[in-house]
């Protein structure tokens, strides 16, 4: 069977009413740049060091009472949260600025002491240091991934093409990273930069697509200026972008909604991410290309690639 949620021949003018998606999008950095400079995020003990612990009473926990006792140990910032089964709960412990593994090692055991008969299932310590090599390998790791994602796709079509993916990728890990800055309640480790990074393959692989069509309908149809080209390239792959990402976002919201905390607090940065990665590969990376004189290329017949 095959399914077609948009006609082949749609004819949608995306590069006219390009600067209003472009408004929206720039409203939408805009956004992510002011929460994140006056609110900042709500890092992870991953970024500032401390205790996680998952653990398991043997009845039902009054958390109320954990709380009170952890409190009293005056540790900083303690959160608790309730897990799955009802007898499960996993508990934040903020950083003391404690650095030597021997007072780390017997603040951990005041812990235990504080919380009495229980189950660990898990316990993790982060010192300061390690939360700070976590930041910097983050940075790395997202302009390394930029830096490959830039060269492939130039080497693949254009400098013009890999210039609009980069922006359109950039606009894409912003507005998620604004997602932390502005709900407060989803928290920013390790598990953010995986799905920074994730949303940013996804969006790159919707943007390639286009890209592809675009470059085809440049040999087939080289006596077309180019915004009939990429409108017309839009069009015909707007079925494919649409039905694939609701597919992935369908996915993702079911583990949202009935994939436990840990899950949904992973899942919704993602879903966002993707929405707004799927319009921006279609109303933000084609479109720029009328700006980067892709013109000339159609003209000059430099549409071959380096390869496919």
């Amino acid at each position: 069977m095959n399914l077609i949620l948009i006609p082949h021949d749609t004819k949608i003018g995306f590069i006219k009413s390009r600067f209003i998606t472009f408004a929206i999008f720039g409203l939408l950095a805009l956004v992510s740049v002011l929460s994140l400079t006056i609110r900042g995020v709500n890092y992870g003990i991953d970024f500032k060091g401390g205790y996680l612990l998952e653990v398991r009473s043997h009845e039902k926990p009054d958390i109320g009472a954990m709380r009170e006792n952890l409190s009293k140990l005056d540790f900083g910032s303690v959160t608790l949260q309730g897990l799955g089964s009802g007898n499960d709960v996993l508990i934040r412990i903020s950083d003391t600025g404690l650095s030597s593994p021997k007072d780390r090692e017997a603040m951990l055991g005041k812990i235990k002491s504080a919380l009495g008969d229980i189950e660990y299932r898990r316990v993790e310590s982060v010192g300061p240091q390690i939360g700070q090599e976590l930041v910097t390998d983050g940075i790395y790791a997202g302009i390394v991934s930029l830096l490959l994602i830039l060269i492939y796709i130039w080497f693949r079509f254009e400098w013009q093409f890999a210039v609009c993916g980069i922006l359109s990728l950039l606009n894409d890990g912003l507005a998620t990273l604004g997602f932390y800055g502005i709900f407060h309640s989803f928290e920013f480790n390790t598990n953010a930069l995986i799905a920074i990074l994730t949303v940013m393959g996804y969006s790159i692989n919707d943007a390639v697509v286009i890209f592809d069509r675009i470059r085809e309908n440049m040999r087939k149809l080289n006596n077309k200026n180019l915004t009939e080209i990429i409108d017309k390239s839009i069009n015909e792959t707007l079925s494919r972008t649409i039905l694939t990402s609701a597919t992935t976002v369908l996915a993702l919201l079911i583990l949202y909604l009935f994939g436990g905390e840990v899950i949904a607090s992973f899942s919704m940065p993602i879903l966002f991410g993707i929405v707004v990665g799927t319009f921006s590969s279609i109303c933000l990376a084609a479109p720029m290309l009328i700006y980067t004189g892709a013109e000339k290329v159609i003209k000059s017949g430099e549409t071959a690639g380096t390869f496919n």
